[in-house]
């Protein structure tokens, strides 16, 4: 009993671990053991007291799990010898540093975002392409070729991808955004991977994105009530910017690339100042979803277009606002029972068009008193109740729309003649966009998330 108290008594550090002679010498010769130490010193020792070791001494450990690039040595438990609790810890400890070669494959391998896929360069852009970009002079546009082909098919949306748009700075990027909550972009003659960021910020579907005109900035809206704006280069989110709806469209100033229109789910339209993360006016009236907004007049007005169906009225269906003012300056453009879920400006003329439900699209002037041209339409795509989407040629010579039978509808915008149908998808075609510099390349997307480029 008295060897069992004894033996249980002695958990300090500081005092050593009682060892027998018969014990001693049965140890000596598998391990080394520690060395006690003297209660009392004697006299000649105090005239020089070595530092004290932090741990045990040096027999106690082992050469081969020890290495110039630690400092930090590692005890080795001898048989049949006490651990004290120091000892204890200091194994712990030790169990959750890397060792020396996990540490080098750590040190070596080169952080990755999730959101750098691959190169934003131009390097494999075609010679043509660039070629175009560098010569051509300042304010010109080549003439109009009709596509003939898809080129490139561009894969990774899961779901329905409900817009597109190229970028004017970065002609070889294209950006879209879909309802499985991404926004990718793509370079699109990269010989190597071509999806190159993908931001997945949005925790509910996207429904629009935007590229900036200057540098390399990207706006997306969706269904989380917010607008996010990226810096494509680096790869991240600089800045959100919260509502208290679902955002669905949004819209750079064609003047001034910090300022940008959003319009909400709740019939709200708001300007916002990306430097103040703010929005510095409001344009309030009681209207249904926002579908699309567009500048005219250099950025002075802007045109809306909301979702108006359910109320039996069409007086609002699309209203062109001054911005100062805050004020509509006419409720009765569109007096038809039919939403627009898309409107866009003509490159040169004082006109813009309007996507209608009614499966035409409808040409109206930008000047007061905003009136319809009741002589011409462009008739012969389909609508059928999906967010179709239209947009010109960079000369205004042409104009693509989507249909819901997933082909590409393209006419002449003078006589709204039909030139060329391309059958590309089984499903709706959602968004058209001609290249800003090449009139003869064009991509499309699709309600079955695929992205088509043509040529």
């Amino acid at each position: 009993m008295d060897l069992i108290c004894n033996s249980y008594a002695n958990d300090s550090d500081d005092e050593p671990e009682p060892v027998t002679n018969e014990r001693l010498t049965s140890k000596i010769a598998a391990a080394p053991s520690i060395p006690s130490k003297r209660p009392y010193p004697v006299p000649e020792e105090r005239q020089y007291k070595p530092p004290r070791r932090p741990y045990p001494p040096h027999g106690s450990y082992s050469e081969s799990q020890t290495s110039s690039s630690f400092s930090i040595p590692v005890p080795v438990p001898v048989p049949g010898r006490y651990v004290s609790k120091r000892e204890r810890s200091l194994l712990a400890s030790l169990s959750t540093i890397p060792t020396p070669d996990q540490s080098s494959d750590l040190s070596q391998k080169p952080y990755s975002s999730p959101t750098v896929l691959g190169s934003i360069s131009d390097s494999d852009v075609p010679r043509h392409v660039l070629s175009s970009v560098r010569h051509r002079p300042k304010g010109s546009s080549l003439q109009t070729e009709m596509p003939s082909r898809m080129s490139i098919s561009l894969t990774g949306h899961t779901k329905a991808v409900t817009a597109i748009d190229w970028s004017t700075s970065h002609v070889h990027l294209l950006a879209s955004a879909g309802l499985d909550g991404a926004v990718y972009v793509w370079n699109v003659w990269s010989n190597d991977k071509k999806k190159v960021r993908a931001f997945l910020h949005h925790n509910a579907p996207v429904k629009d994105v935007k590229w900036s005109k200057q540098g390399l900035s990207l706006l997306s809206c969706g269904y989380d009530c917010t607008s996010r704006l990226f810096d494509v280069e680096r790869g991240v989110e600089t800045q959100s910017f919260k509502e208290d709806e679902v955002v669905g469209v949004v819209k750079f100033h064609p003047d001034n690339c910090n300022v940008f229109l959003s319009g909400g789910s709740k019939g709200s339209l708001r300007l916002w100042d990306i430097r103040a993360n703010k929005f510095v006016h409001e344009y309030v009236r009681d209207l249904g979803p926002i579908l699309d907004v567009e500048f005219i007049a250099g950025g002075k007005r802007f045109i809306s277009s909301s979702d108006v169906s359910g109320r039996n009225i069409s007086e609002n269906a699309v209203i062109v606002w001054d911005i100062s003012r805050e004020v509509p300056l006419s409720n009765q453009v569109y007096v038809e029972a039919y939403t627009c879920p898309c409107i866009k400006r003509h490159p040169q003329d004082p006109v813009f068009i309007a996507q209608s439900h009614g499966n035409y699209t409808a040409i109206f002037s930008t000047n007061p008193p905003f009136k319809l041209n009741k002589y011409k339409r462009f008739e012969g795509h389909w609508v059928a109740g999906f967010p179709i989407k239209c947009n010109f040629s960079p000369d205004g010579e042409t104009l693509a729309s989507g249909s819901s039978d997933g082909s590409v509808y393209m006419y002449d915008y003078k006589s709204t003649a039909l030139i060329k149908k391309l059958k590309a998808y089984e499903q709706p075609c959602v968004d058209v966009s001609y290249h800003p510099v090449l009139p003869n390349v064009v991509a499309a997307c699709s309600w079955n998330g695929q992205v088509s480029v043509f040529e």
